[in-house]
């Protein structure tokens, strides 16, 4: 049976000699794999939507697990998040991220639009960190592990609002913090923005200025949450982490 949808490559696997299994988040079929034949030949008319973060409309023949493409149509290249390193390392964390937790064939396609729009933000000279975490806490939603961000999460109260806790489930109030032995000061800068991301479609982020302090403080936050309720050891932010660390 042939299939189109229009999707973003968050994966791609080399196979055999010349060809490519593609990992492709669609708006209306969910996560897919797509086999690209000869897609590692430079003459390959197929060459152009096997390429990481390329977003293009899909036709696929398929019959098993696996689709086959017969053609592309480019939407977006992406170009510029595969050619500049920091952006590319930024990139491909939100598409393992993307690909980690979603399962095969589940369907978003707020989701989809959530990683567009993401993308776009980074060609756009956004800032990538604030991109990314926006990102992060949509992913969090749709897998139902969205942080509590508005009131206390052990009495339920709305003031003084001042740590963190992953295991808590998100923000702690002053007499409560004490309590949790994760839990992390935050500043009411941090806890602003973090509620504001949560809510915010990442088509509407404008450019940002945030100190060094609170973006140390939304990592560690964010970081401290997927790594509780999520689980998974994640590549790319390993290499995000190495960037950081020798100042690219």
């Amino acid at each position: 049976m042939l299939y189109q949808a229009e999707g973003v490559v968050i994966r791609t696997t080399d196979y055999g000699e010349g060809n490519k299994i593609l990992t492709v988040l669609t708006r209306t079929l969910g996560k897919v794999s797509i086999m690209s034949r000869g897609a590692k030949k430079t003459k390959s008319r197929n060459a152009a939507v096997s390429q990481m973060f390329t977003y293009a409309d899909f036709h696929y023949f398929k019959s098993g697990q696996m689709g086959t493409l017969n053609q592309g149509e480019l939407v977006k290249t992406y170009r510029v998040l595969r050619e500049q390193l920091e952006l590319s390392a930024y990139a491909a964390y939100m598409a393992e991220l993307t690909d980690r937790v979603l399962e095969e064939q589940d369907t978003s396609a707020y989701l989809f639009e959530q990683l567009i729009a993401c993308y776009d933000a980074l060609e756009e000279g956004k800032h990538p960190q604030i991109v990314t975490h926006l990102y992060e806490l949509k992913i969090m939603q749709l897998g139902g592990y969205s942080p509590g961000l508005d009131s206390c999460m052990s009495c339920g109260t709305q003031a003084e609002l001042q740590a963190f806790s992953a295991a808590a489930g998100g923000v702690l109030c002053r007499s409560c913090n004490r309590t949790y032995p994760d839990a992390l000061a935050l500043r009411a800068k941090t806890m602003k923005l973090l509620y504001v991301l949560q809510r915010m479609d990442a088509g509407r982020l404008g450019k940002t200025n945030v100190s060094e302090e609170v973006m140390v403080e939304m990592k560690q936050t964010l970081r401290s949450f997927i790594d509780t309720h999520i689980g998974i050891r994640f590549k790319s932010r390993s290499f995000l982490d190495q960037m950081e660390k020798h100042g690219f």
